[in-house]
Order: C-alpha cells, then sequence, then structure tokens
C-alpha cells in the first residue's frame, strides 16, 4: 500500500492544543456561555473536511474506495488510528445503549485537569457529530459528559440520534447521570 495522504491534501490544516486552548478561554471570556455555541459551529463546518481527509486516508490506508464499505466490527479501531494519526488523540469507541459512547484519555482539545467546571470540547462535539453523520448517512448528534478540563479520567462523548441526546439532556438536567439518563445500568 501506499503511505496515507496528508491532511493538507484534504484542505485541513494542523492547529496546537495550545492554540484551541488559547481560543476558547479568550471566547469564554469576551463572549461567556456563548462561546460553547461559537466553538461547536467551528466543529461542525470542519466535520467535512476531516471527513473528506478520513476517506482519502481510509482508501489509502485499506484499500476502502467508501467509508461505508468499512466493516462496523473494526469501526473503533479504524477510528482510533485514524484520529491518532491526525492529531486529536486515541478513541475508544464503545455501544452504550441507545447511544455510542467515544473516549479519549488524551484528547488534543481537552485543556489542564481541573481548568473548567463543565466540559469544554465543543469544537470536537460539532466535528463528530458532522463527521458521524456523514458516515452514517443520517443525523447523528454528539454531546460531551466527561471532559478532562473538568477533572475527569477521560473525555466522553456520547453520539446518538438527537432525541436520545435530547432526553439524555433533559435527565441531567434534572439531576441524572448520563448513564441513568440513558437506561444504561453500569
Amino acid at each position: 500500500m501506499s503511505p496515507a495522504p496528508s491532511l493538507s491534501s484534504s484542505h485541513c490544516v494542523a492547529l496546537g492544543r495550545r492554540a484551541l486552548h488559547q481560543l476558547r478561554a479568550s471566547l469564554e471570556r469576551d463572549t461567556g456561555l456563548q462561546s460553547a455555541t461559537y466553538l461547536q459551529e467551528a466543529g461542525f463546518a470542519a466535520g467535512e473536511e476531516v471527513f473528506q481527509a478520513f476517506s482519502t486516508w481510509l482508501q489509502a490506508s485499506y484499500g476502502l474506495e467508501q467509508p461505508a464499505q468499512l466493516d462496523v466490527k473494526h469501526l473503533g479501531s479504524i477510528l482510533d488510528k485514524f484520529f491518532q494519526e491526525s492529531g486529536w488523540g486515541p478513541l475508544t469507541v464503545t455501544p452504550l445503549g441507545p447511544a455510542v459512547a467515544l473516549d479519549s484519555t488524551d484528547w488534543s482539545e481537552a485543556g489542564p485537569s481541573g481548568s473548567s467546571s463543565y466540559p469544554t470540547c465543543h469544537v470536537t462535539s460539532g466535528m463528530l457529530a458532522d463527521f458521524l453523520s456523514r458516515m452514517s448517512g443520517g443525523l447523528v448528534g454528539v454531546m460531551e459528559v466527561e471532559c478532562r478540563s473538568r477533572g475527569d479520567a477521560k473525555c466522553r462523548f456520547l453520539a446518538g440520534a438527537p432525541e436520545t441526546l435530547d432526553s439524555v439532556y433533559a435527565g441531567m438536567a434534572q439531576g441524572q447521570s448520563y448513564m441513568d439518563a440513558l437506561g444504561v445500568v453500569g
């Protein structure tokens, strides 16, 4: 097989962790809670090009013409390898009832442990929502429920139908854990 193409061939650019952290800090300082929306919108905008980079990488690395040809039993390991090679970090995929958990113990967008009281990987949430929607051919929502920036051991993103995530959000707003809101016994 030929070497994997660079991300620049898909119009992606490298942006360091410090830059992501500073962008979030500056937006939080200047716009407060609205910063999460701005960062998530930027992530949605990035999703298409990240998906194109993944498609090109998948063809060069595994000879698959379309991501839809990927056997679902290999999805987790393939996504892990792609996101590590592209600089985002390791990613573990785990079915979790009506959703899928995407976990990382070293995700690039997460700030220093304890630097925030809430999850901060907003760009990632938007990017993964667009990326996974393109991959599945349907609408996928993504919500971060654990974050290293908050002092959690990992960043955990839930991916699923928007209605499922709305229900999880509503349950969490009423004091439930996300696992209870999902109806998953942990």
